[in-house]
């Protein structure tokens, strides 16, 4: 297994442990700041923690009931501190959301920095 896919494992990992946790702040320490999720027709610049732990605590409902989280990824291009992962989230074995994030290397670990939804 290469090192990218290692540590996008590894993330996702935690990031699934964190989910099912509703654990929002885990969840917020993960996404950079600043950050830049985007929906089709919507860019959402996160410039602030806070706003993703917000984001995920109102979110908790959509997820009321899910007790596993599974994830299949693929590292679809890397650069010098960089990754973008392809990840598909089934929960209760039902496939749910797919995403592509693009992986920041900084000094506390990888985060996400941008978050795009895909079909």
């Amino acid at each position: 297994m290469s090192d990218s896919q290692t540590t996008a494992d590894d993330f996702f990992d935690r990031y699934a442990n964190a989910l099912l946790a509703r654990d929002e702040k885990a969840i917020a320490a993960m996404y950079a700041v600043p950050g830049l999720i985007l929906f089709p027709g919507q860019a959402i610049p996160v410039a602030d923690a806070g706003q993703t732990e917000e984001f995920f605590r109102q979110s908790w409902e959509q997820y009321e009931g899910v007790q596993e989280a599974h994830r299949q990824l693929a590292v679809i291009a890397e650069a010098p501190g960089s990754l973008w992962v392809d990840v598909t989230w089934s929960y209760d074995g039902r496939v749910q959301e797919r995403f592509c994030y693009q992986l920041v290397e900084r000094p506390e670990g990888h985060q996400i920095a941008v978050l795009t939804p895909m079909d």
